[in-house]
């Protein structure tokens, strides 16, 4: 079964949240996992491309848009049938959606800040992964 973690953030903002998926990206790739960013839109999907550049001084994550090149150790996009292409990748959602082939990696993290317009969805894929047979896992995020 996939493991899903829940990630409410203390504070707001889309890029708090991107700042966020940048440092999972991070831990994830450190550790040999591939990663999926799941994004709303291109706009976002270009902010996360240069944010994994700029997000800590010295950090080096290979990444590419998945329009590119899926072969990274990290791919960002806004795809709906994006998914994680083996058992032990992480797709981390930046979207208000629940993802397309959710199931198809090892765990998928859900990044929630203090909006309504993210907790509210938020709220409803919770309850859907629960209904899929999940137990989510939450964890409140005081701040960097």
């Amino acid at each position: 079964m996939t493991r899903v973690d829940f990630y409410i953030l203390k504070q707001s903002g889309v890029n708090v949240r991107e700042h966020f998926a940048c440092r999972l990206a991070e831990k994830a790739y450190s550790q040999g996992i591939t990663v999926v960013m799941l994004t709303a839109d291109h706009e976002q999907t270009a902010r996360v491309d240069r944010l994994l550049w700029t997000f800590r001084q010295g950090s080096f994550i290979p990444h590419a848009c998945i329009t590119e090149h899926d072969d990274e150790p990290v791919v960002i996009g806004t795809a709906p049938d994006t998914s994680p292409t083996s058992d032990s990748a992480v797709l981390i959602n930046l979207t208000d959606d629940m993802p397309h082939n959710w199931a198809q990696g090892a765990r998928v993290a859900e990044i929630l800040d203090q909006r309504q317009t993210t907790l509210k969805p938020g709220r409803a894929r919770y309850k859907e992964y629960q209904q899929h047979g999940c137990q989510p896992q939450t964890h409140h995020i005081d701040g960097d």
